[in-house]
């Protein structure tokens, strides 16, 4: 009989949930197993996981039921939302909420929690500095995470909050690659001033998680923010230039200009760097580097994770004319 305990993880083929699953696959001797959640065990994604030794298991955020079941007999929980698949805190703020009454519920022993800060908190509705968005939000797909910390601490629930940071896989999916511009010079685009971003492979957020819940108690009740460097735009610039062998320049905008660009969640987005970099000392100091390396040696810094990922970010080549055809 397999005695190993069960970790039962949200959005398993998701960024964060995937890097977490194969955290637990790849350590054999490790005393946990995984059991892969997803709306549809049926995708490619959740075959694989399947294929690796995963319990891939049917459930849905919109239904707690899926939920409670899913996580019954399950020693922990890893619980994360997807804000940019629906752009409403209301709903992100519910998943959250079902997750935990469906942890406590099933009586999980530990939770952990990828959450966000709250910048209400720091920027009030009041205060015009930045536009408050859908009536209630300064930065939407922060706050309503930050909000819903509170529901799986009244729930009295063996909980660990996990702040998470910039995806340098943004780099990739999410069009925040170095763009050309008319004089055909790359650039990177960030409203950051000179203040740091800090930043992480959406890999080793599982990998911390692992690590976290491999220790349980020591980190039950405590909040744990991870990043894998702190690095302003020029620098991003300079190590994304060093990677792909072209210059590569940070353009640095107001927010209200990242704000204008139009994309679905420019609003959003502006008022999370604004929020970054008016308030650069809490949010680093909210992540700290030495801590996500002792919980996870293999860190990778920018540099590194550049050097394996740097053929996958999309970037326009030259022009015939610029490129001196």
């Amino acid at each position: 009989m397999d005695e190993k305990k069960i970790i039962a993880v949200v959005g398993a083929t998701g960024a964060q949930g995937s890097g977490l699953c194969r955290s637990i696959l790849n350590d054999k001797s490790g005393g946990f197993r995984v059991r892969a959640l997803t709306r549809n065990p049926g995708s490619d994604k959740a075959k694989e996981l399947k294929t690796l030794g995963a319990e891939v298991v049917a459930a849905d955020v919109d239904d707690e039921k899926s939920l409670e079941k899913a996580f019954q007999g399950a020693y922990g929980a890893f619980c994360v939302t997807f804000f940019w698949e629906h752009f409403s805190p209301e709903k992100e703020y519910a998943h959250a909420s079902a997750m935990a009454r469906a942890a406590k519920q099933a009586g999980v022993k530990h939770v952990i929690w990828s959450t966000l800060e709250d910048t209400r908190r720091w920027v009030p509705l009041s205060d015009d500095r930045m536009p408050t968005l859908m009536d209630k939000y300064k930065v939407p797909h922060f706050d309503a995470k930050g909000e819903a910390d509170r529901v799986f601490t009244d729930l009295g629930l063996p909980v660990t909050f996990l702040p998470t940071s910039f995806y340098w896989e943004n780099l990739i999916h999410f069009g925040m690659g170095p763009k050309r511009g008319p004089d055909e010079k790359l650039a990177i685009t960030f409203p950051m001033g000179n203040k740091k971003l800090p930043g992480v492979a959406s890999d080793d957020i599982g990998k911390c998680a692992y690590s976290i819940f491999k220790k349980g108690p020591e980190f039950i009740g405590k909040t744990v923010g991870i990043a894998g460097e702190h690095l302003t735009g020029a620098q991003m610039a300079a190590a994304l230039a060093k990677a792909i062998g072209e210059e590569v320049r940070y353009n640095d905008v107001p927010p209200e200009t990242y704000r204008s660009f139009g994309f679905p969640g420019a609003d959003d987005l502006g008022n999370m760097f604004q929020f970054k970099r008016d308030f650069e000392h809490v949010f680093c100091g909210a992540r700290d580097i030495g801590i996500a390396r002792s919980l996870n040696p293999s860190l990778q810094t920018f540099d590194v994770w550049l050097a394996v990922n740097k053929n996958r970010i999309p970037i326009e080549k030259k022009s015939r004319r610029a490129a001196g055809e």
